[in-house]
């Protein structure tokens, strides 16, 4: 599987979404709603759920009462999201390093480190760039990472699990640029090898983001260190979410 392109395939496989299927949602909807107390948006307020998935945020925010895009790079995904599209929610599968619609959204958000996948620096300031022209001047852009030295110190090295037959062992490590997880698929009974992904995120900074969003006229307002949206802590916190404006 080539590097620059292991998150098309492995967001578009099967075993992804069977590996990841009990995760816990109820966090991440308290977050949500947490989130959207403190923005306080006006009813129906335009969003963009960029990297959405299968749009379980999505199709929250839109039972909020606002009208929310939701766009992902795996083709998969959004013909399962595409299900639940009505007057107020809406899935387009795009790439998120290109152009969307222009000058057209309240509110940008990109939620749980789905970010951060490219080869280059370059690609990455596009898909910021596509974010920013998304917006309407004054929007804002909520952006969720892994907090690096939180990450770094926390990281669990190995793990196994069964699923359905499936045996997932996943390895976990870092350098200086990047975080890594090496999942290796292999039936249970047979033991034998079905696929080899490799997950790779970009160490990025606050001062990173800063200068990104700064590039494309977006300026940081507000970071918070975990979901319960309590002071980022460039050692501690589990998280680091970033609210910047487009000036």
């Amino acid at each position: 599987m080539p590097a620059e392109t292991w998150f098309k395939d492995w967001f578009s496989s099967p075993y992804y979404h069977l590996l990841y299927q009990n995760r816990d949602d109820s966090e991440a909807f308290d977050f949500l709603k947490r989130l959207i107390d403190h923005l306080h948006p006006q009813p129906g307020s335009t969003m963009l759920d960029v990297a959405c998935g299968k749009g379980r945020h999505s199709k929250a925010l839109a039972e909020m009462g606002f009208d929310v895009t939701g766009i992902d790079i795996s083709f998969p995904s959004i013909e399962e999201a595409k299900e639940s599209e009505n007057n107020s929610l809406h899935f387009y599968q795009h790439d998120m390093r290109l152009p969307f619609w222009i000058n057209y959204f309240d509110y940008a958000f990109n939620f749980f480190t789905s970010f951060g996948y490219f080869k280059t620096r370059r690609e990455h300031d596009n898909a910021i760039r596509t974010i920013a022209q998304s917006l309407k001047p004054n929007g804002i852009f909520v952006i969720d990472y892994l907090n690096v030295h939180h990450a770094e110190n926390t990281l669990e090295k190995i793990c196994s699990k069964e699923i359905d037959g499936i045996h997932f062992h996943v390895t976990k490590w870092f350098d200086e640029d990047h975080f890594y997880k090496q999942i290796q698929i292999t039936d249970a009974i047979t033991h034998s090898l079905k696929h080899l992904f490799t997950e790779r995120v970009a160490k990025f900074s606050l001062g990173d983001f800063i200068d990104m969003l700064a590039y494309q006229h977006m300026q940081v307002q507000e970071v918070f260190g975990d979901y319960q949206l309590g002071n980022y802590d460039i050692q501690r916190s589990p998280r680091m979410i970033i609210v910047a404006k487009k000036v």
